[in-house]
């Protein structure tokens, strides 16, 4: 079992030093790490997330308060 873990850290630590390897020196040169297409893609996820996050909001503390008062209903008073 720990040969199996060391050896995921071995290959996680090979790709994360290729993707290093590619990814500094392109920076360095000016280029963007992504696509236009990847940029829009991040965009949008983004966008995403904060509308979602955002209509959420309010849902997530009602079922959380209901949930507390079924609980309290259920429970002794201390």
């Amino acid at each position: 079992m720990a040969a199996l873990v060391i050896t995921m850290i071995v290959c996680l630590l090979l790709g994360l030093a290729v993707v290093v390897a590619v990814a500094v020196p392109a920076r360095r040169e000016g280029k963007d790490l992504l696509t236009p297409r990847g940029e829009q893609v991040v965009s949008r996820v983004r966008e995403r997330t904060g509308q979602v996050a955002s209509a959420t909001k309010g849902r997530t503390e009602g079922v959380v308060a209901s949930a507390k008062d079924k609980v309290a209903d259920v429970l002794p008073s201390r």
